[in-house]
């Protein structure tokens, strides 16, 4: 993995084995950056695709992998009180398959790269969004100044 900084914003070339999410925490901790967006693009080997199920408020883990191209990275980084980083990750796969071709997509648990992968990060400007657990599901939510614990 490697990056730079242009102005206000972080470009970031994942290589061959790398771990998408993990690298754009790495990027987050040594730029001390708690909260950021990001988006990307990329060839990738392997995926963990979760969905959550809201009646028994668990993910359901779905593994995919060959060539894989990743058509849209979405994603948001919040901190918690004690500077932990969070990720909350989104993304589409196409991927060719004995029918012709495939999609895969929903919230990402971890992504590897097969040839590189392509990301910008923009870290949030003015302020830090926190993250706030929702009690009903478990899950992180945006918390901001005003909501934050």
């Amino acid at each position: 993995m490697e990056y730079r900084r242009f102005d206000k914003t972080y470009y970031i070339r994942a290589d061959r084995g790398d771990e998408i999410i993990s690298s754009i925490l790495e990027v987050c901790r040594r730029e001390n950056i708690r909260s950021a967006v990001y988006g990307g693009i990329g060839g990738c080997s392997s995926a963990e695709i979760q969905t959550f199920i809201p009646e028994t408020g668990a993910f359901e883990l779905r593994e995919i992998s060959g060539m894989l191209e990743l058509v849209s990275l979405s994603g948001s980084i919040t901190s918690d009180d004690n500077g932990e980083l969070y990720h909350h990750t989104h993304a589409a796969f196409s991927f060719k398959n004995e029918d012709g071709h495939g999609m895969a997509a929903g919230h990402i648990k971890s992504v590897t790269v097969l040839y590189t992968a392509e990301i910008e990060l923009r870290p949030v400007t003015g302020g830090v969004i926190k993250r706030k657990k929702d009690p009903e599901t478990g899950t992180g939510f945006w918390s901001f100044c005003g909501e934050c614990e």
